[in-house]
């Protein structure tokens, strides 16, 4: 069988890892691969090259993407999904494997129903797949916010400084709590629950009187006000994304008014998605493409892989698309008690 691969949307620690379980797992089906650069867009453009054991020798512990990635989705383009329909056609693929976050997979499930054989997997920081316990890159993304906060609590310590650290989740706050719980964070604010800043800085005038000297504060970037609490609605960049720095330079401007305290603010940015994955993620994205290769071979189609407490199991395209994997509330709950 000859088997499409693509990565798409923004890259992540841990889909190297994936890539090298799909090629090495199908060649011992003996299937034949291809890899599509730079996601949807290759698909369209028949942009492919082979992918064999060659390719992917020595590529588990390195992050990004081979293949390359954009954000390009078919299915919004005028054409695009014929486009892709005729390269498969054209270059004799008879399936594909899609790994991706919400809008690749969205893409995904187009083209399932246009008849398309397809095995996708879940990857995003931001955790927020429907229908997975985890996504590739999530684990390496806490780790190295996580990290952040270790290290700039020793400077907010040292100078009596409340510290301001925005990480990323524009419609979710899964690093932001993870992260805020691991590092210890004073207060974490994130879409799920919106905060009222003068409650926020009340909370620090409190805990600087009574005991610290000290502050930390994570910001996930797509945090909201309460209603009527703060005049703020966040600059959205290409694509829709949220503009990097909004929250948090407001939330620190805010603060240091409010409070009277030496405010400054750390943008981790794009450092959360670069690098080299954690053990976690590389065994994650090699057991998804485990499960992918695997389900291709045996006539699956329209599934994801997905993992459901210790085990990947695959799940109905279908039932992920338009669905958001908020962080519940028995986790907000143990971070507010952390405070």
């Amino acid at each position: 069988m000859r088997i499409g691969l693509l990565t798409g949307g923004g890259d992540c620690p841990g889909l190297n890892a994936l890539i090298r379980a799909v090629v090495k797992q199908s060649t011992l089906h003996g299937d034949t691969l291809v890899g599509f650069r730079h996601g949807w867009r290759g698909v369209v453009d028949g942009d492919l090259f082979p992918l064999t054991g060659d390719h992917v020798r020595g590529i588990v512990n390195q992050g990004g993407t081979m293949l390359g990635t954009a954000r390009f989705h078919p299915h919004e383009d005028n054409g695009g999904i014929d486009a892709v329909l005729e390269t498969l056609k054209h270059e004799r693929i008879e399936a594909l494997v899609c790994v991706g976050g919400d809008g690749t997979l969205a893409a995904a499930g187009k083209l399932a129903e246009a008849g398309v054989r397809m095995i996708c997997a879940p990857k995003t920081i931001d955790n927020d797949v429907w229908g997975t316990d985890r996504s590739i890159g999530f684990d390496t993304a806490v780790g190295i916010a996580t990290e952040a906060l270790d290290r700039v609590r020793t400077t907010a310590e040292s100078h009596d400084r409340v510290m301001v650290v925005e990480v990323m989740g524009h419609h979710v706050g899964w690093i932001a709590v993870a992260a805020g719980i691991a590092g210890g964070a004073d207060q974490i604010l994130i879409p799920e629950e919106p905060f009222d800043i003068a409650e926020i800085a009340a909370r620090l005038r409190h805990r600087h009187r009574s005991y610290a000297t000290s502050s930390i504060v994570v910001v996930a970037e797509g945090a909201t006000a309460k209603h009527g609490t703060l005049d703020f609605q966040a600059p959205e960049g290409p694509f829709g994304s949220i503009v990097a720095g909004a929250i948090g330079e407001r939330i620190k401007y805010e603060l240091q008014e409010r409070t009277g305290f030496d405010t400054r603010v750390t943008i981790l940015g794009h450092t959360q998605r670069g690098g080299t994955p954690t053990a976690t993620d590389r065994i994650l994205a090699s057991r998804f493409g485990v499960a992918a290769a695997d389900a291709i071979h045996e006539g699956a189609t329209s599934k994801m892989t997905a993992l459901v407490g210790d085990s990947i199991e695959l799940v109905d395209i279908a039932d992920v698309a338009g669905k958001l994997k908020v962080v519940p509330e028995e986790l907000r709950r143990v971070a507010s008690s952390l405070y």
